[in-house]
């Protein structure tokens, strides 16, 4: 009996350690996960500041060029398609609004191969009149795994007036 016993605890104790170290694992794959994309909102972020002195590069970099992406920015559109949505930003970084803008309050929830980020949008830029223009807007990010790189396959913001067509 006392063998089966312990048998059965060093049976039980061999799952559990396989079980723990397959947490360990996926926690630490999901902190990698997450880290890559916060590494590919950071790009972002940079390539939107950019765009905001009038250069489109870097936003065309961080981008899918594929059909399925989307945008919904402050100007208040709805684009679909990379062509459509390549334009839009053209189209802002032809404004040359000035400014910078910051996430602030970032979530990530990040599959495998998808990912979601949530986050405030603070800043400023300068509106048609010349004036500048505090910012606070939410925003949502989504980015999908292409080739080994994260790439944003959606973003939607809240409006702002002064960019509202």
């Amino acid at each position: 009996m006392t063998k089966r016993v312990l048998f059965g605890l060093a049976a039980l104790g061999s799952l559990l350690a396989v079980g723990f170290s397959s947490m360990t694992s996926d926690a630490q794959a999901n902190q990698d996960t997450s880290a890559a994309v916060r590494a590919a909102s950071d790009r972002f972020y940079s390539a939107l500041n950019a765009m905001f002195k009038g250069e489109l590069a870097p936003m065309e970099a961080v981008w899918s060029h594929r059909d399925d992406v989307t945008y919904m920015g402050p100007t208040g559109g709805y684009q679909q398609g990379w062509a459509a949505v390549r334009e839009d930003w053209r189209g802002q970084a032809a404004l040359k609004l000035g400014g910078k803008v910051t996430p602030t309050n970032v979530r990530i929830v990040a599959g495998r191969d998808v990912a979601v980020v949530t986050n405030y949008e603070e800043g400023e830029n300068t509106n048609a009149d010349g004036k500048v223009e505090k910012l606070r807007l939410r925003a949502t990010s989504m980015y999908r795994l292409e080739n080994g790189q994260w790439k944003m396959v959606g973003h939607h913001t809240d409006p702002l007036p002064y960019l509202a067509k």
